[in-house]
């Protein structure tokens, strides 16, 4: 097991990384207020670990509540929401009873969203079962359910007490959703370092392979990335947005085109190659540097272009997203690869001349 901290004084916590950690309920009781946990996951996560989770903590002396909840980003939203309430005012969950998150990104952001709000705030833990989740929305306590102007737009920055990321369940991951995740982690190699990115370069075939040693190392470092930025600027007042590489983009694809269409680490795929087109634009990067970055996604089995929504819907998308200030967009771009900048230098015409370039026809 490996283990990592995110640094935030009083509210610091562990994530935890390796193979069979859903087996190992005793990690889980030193975070625990009372002897009562409520475990939410979906119809998909659910029949494959639910009763195995549940099973042991209840031989610890745990009293488990079950809640099974749709799958997809396409129930992401308040009446889903509103089905972890009931379950949890039904069996009279009270402040002492902590959330267990098991599941992906979806699971995660709409249980920490609960947690944050049920009874003005609860304990919570992720247990993520994705890639994406084990690399990026399991850390850092951005909680949030999507509205149908825009993804995300309703949520709060709240943070688990532990991230518990067992490898091995990924061997049960949809490879479509491995590559997804995979997204992410090409991320922190473009964003902040091109060390990882030149470590992923090399290592792509045997992560796609889902070989082992290769999925707990690019965890371990997509988490080390991730918590060194949320250390810094929990609430992404500065820093913490350059997380976002390809993520205004991306987030105008899956809106646009309904929730779940394409899953979220497509879109950001996508919308990564967007950033590098732009960044290329405002003479950041080479026409090599943009052909790297598409040979990555490429390699990893991602989209490379984006969604057919055309120039006037995707900036109206763009327009509602949260790093919008003072009716400026600023966009996540790259200074250099391995090195990401917020900017508001690109103009409306330049925007859309990318957009073009890179969606499909």
């Amino acid at each position: 097991m490996r283990t990592l901290n995110v640094e935030l004084a009083e509210r610091s916590y562990p994530i935890h990384i390796g193979a069979g950690l859903i087996d190992a309920p005793e990690l889980i009781l030193p975070y625990l207020k009372t002897r009562r946990v409520a475990v939410i996951t979906n119809d998909v996560v659910g029949p494959l670990y639910l009763e195995r989770f549940a099973a042991g903590l209840e031989a610890q002396g745990l009293q488990v509540v079950r809640i099974v909840l749709p799958d997809g980003e396409a129930h992401k939203d308040w009446p889903t929401l509103n089905r972890i309430f009931d379950a949890l005012l039904a069996a009279r969950c009270d402040r002492g009873t902590t959330l267990i998150a098991l599941g992906g990104g979806v699971v995660g952001d709409m249980v920490g969203f609960a947690a944050a709000t049920y009874q003005r705030g609860v304990p919570f833990i992720q247990v993520p079962t994705t890639l994406l989740s084990q690399v990026d929305s399991s850390v850092g306590g951005k909680t949030a359910i999507n509205h149908p102007l825009g993804k995300n737009m309703i949520g709060a920055f709240y943070q688990p007490r532990l991230v518990l990321a067992d490898t091995q369940v990924l061997d049960t991951l949809p490879e479509r959703e491995l590559k997804a995740g995979l997204a992410e982690v090409i991320k922190y190699g473009l964003i902040r370092d091109l060390p990882f990115l030149e470590w992923i370069e090399a290592r792509l075939d045997r992560l796609l392979a889902r070989d082992p040693d290769a999925l707990a190392e690019a965890v371990e470092r997509s988490c080390r990335n991730k918590a060194e930025v949320v250390a810094a600027d929990e609430t992404e007042q500065g820093e913490r947005a350059t997380l976002n590489l390809g993520h205004t983009f991306g987030h105008a694809i899956e809106t646009g085109l309904g929730y779940g269409e394409w899953l979220h680490g497509e879109a950001v795929a996508a919308g990564a190659i967007m950033a590098a087109d732009l960044s290329r634009r405002l003479g950041w990067l080479s026409d090599a540097d943009v052909a790297r970055i598409v040979r990555v996604h490429v390699q990893a089995g991602l989209p490379v272009l984006g969604a057919p929504l055309g120039v006037a819907r995707y900036l109206e998308l763009m327009s509602h997203d949260k790093k919008v200030a003072d009716g400026q967009l600023r966009l996540v771009l790259l200074k250099a690869v391995g090195r990401a900048v917020i900017s508001a230098e690109a103009t409306a015409e330049q925007i859309g001349a990318t957009i073009e370039a890179c969606c499909q026809a």
